[in-house]
């Protein structure tokens, strides 16, 4: 068994989506960032990074890439996800805490599962995310950006 944890903070601004683990969310801000800036899902990559011992999301996504401009982080996951499996590694569970002020997220968290639950191959049962805020103090708490920590256990597979 091996345990990562990720973790990532973008400034929200006008002009772009909200998306948060694969799902665009409503709210007249989004984060900013190189690609779709989903702050959920590049925690959770990270982590599976950091578990499998093979460096972060900006070693394999660098963000001056053109290539990476605008792209979905859940492609990204995917990638990394085939790394991991290639060291013989599979996530078992995973569990993220976003923390945002604005907007309430409770209402989006079944989507997020969802969508993360199918991009990660493993049961619902097995993909935790929570929500909570900063109780308006900092960047986070004034509604100027949003942070996200993620853990995740992986099993070595059979060889």
């Amino acid at each position: 068994m091996r345990i990562g944890n990720g973790y990532d903070f973008h400034r929200l601004v006008e002009g772009r989506q909200l998306v948060l683990g694969g799902i665009e969310i409503p709210y007249h801000l989004g984060l900013l960032g190189h690609s779709d800036a989903d702050l959920l899902t590049h925690a959770i990559t990270d982590a599976l990074l950091g578990a499998a011992c093979l460096g972060d999301i900006g070693q394999h996504f660098p963000p001056g890439e053109p290539r990476w401009k605008n792209v979905s982080s859940l492609l990204l996951l995917s990638k990394v996800l085939e790394l991991v499996r290639e060291k013989h590694y599979r996530p078992v569970n995973v569990d993220a805490v976003v923390v945002a002020e604005r907007p309430k997220l409770a209402p989006h968290i079944p989507a997020m599962r969802t969508s993360l639950s199918s991009a990660l191959d493993l049961p619902l049962d097995r993909v935790s995310v929570k929500a909570t805020t900063s109780e308006g103090l900092g960047p986070i708490g004034e509604g100027l950006a949003m942070a996200c920590y993620a853990v995740v256990l992986l099993e070595e597979e059979a060889k």
